[in-house]
């Protein structure tokens, strides 16, 4: 019987450390984290791994329940998959765990409240970026890639995997960046 933390933040200049802490503090004996956004199950091993990993009697815990996801959905299912598993999922904040009916109650609830959050951060975003743009001091969103850098390496005949690895992307990002430029991957 194992305790597995999972910690999640959502962009890459956001920091893990307090939610590993925490865990830490609750005696995981292995913790595993990754930056991804948690709107979707798409894109985040980390969770997949643990997932896979998990064996009755194993608890997954988390610092919030937002961090498993914020879809009510994906949240149930994840919790359906751990117990499907005969593993338990913990809460730390506020404290709930599914060995519990009431707790698997309170989790359904949490998990709706997480999406409707979710939907008031977008609201609010796209108010904060029209006003932006009535006043015409929206410059877009930050530029994650450099996609003059991809031009460049692959002009200079380097290949995909390896430009990939270069700027930090994956190959499909470069593949999309190429396309729209009109270079030939």
């Amino acid at each position: 019987m194992a305790r597995i933390g999972y910690a999640r933040v959502s962009t890459t200049d956001q920091d893990l450390e307090t939610q590993v802490a925490k865990l830490k503090a609750e005696g995981c004996s292995i913790i595993r984290s990754e930056k991804v956004s948690g709107a979707t199950r798409e894109g985040r091993a980390e969770l997949a791994t643990i997932i896979d990993f998990l064996r009755p009697g194993d608890e997954l815990v988390v610092t919030r329940l937002d961090r498993l996801g914020r879809d009510t959905r994906d949240v149930l299912n994840l919790i359906h998959e751990c117990e499907q598993r005969g593993a338990f999922v913990t809460v730390l904040d506020p404290h709930v765990s599914t060995r519990g009916e009431m707790g698997h109650i309170v989790l359904t609830v949490l998990g709706m409240v997480a999406q409707m959050e979710r939907r008031f951060i977008k609201d609010r975003q796209r108010e904060g970026i029209e006003k932006a743009k009535g006043a015409g001091v929206y410059t877009g969103g930050k530029v994650r890639i450099d996609r003059f850098r991809i031009n460049e390496l692959r002009r200079g005949g380097t290949g995909v995997a390896e430009i990939a690895g270069i700027v930090g992307c994956s190959r499909m990002q470069v593949y999309r960046v190429l396309r729209q430029s009109g270079e030939v991957a």
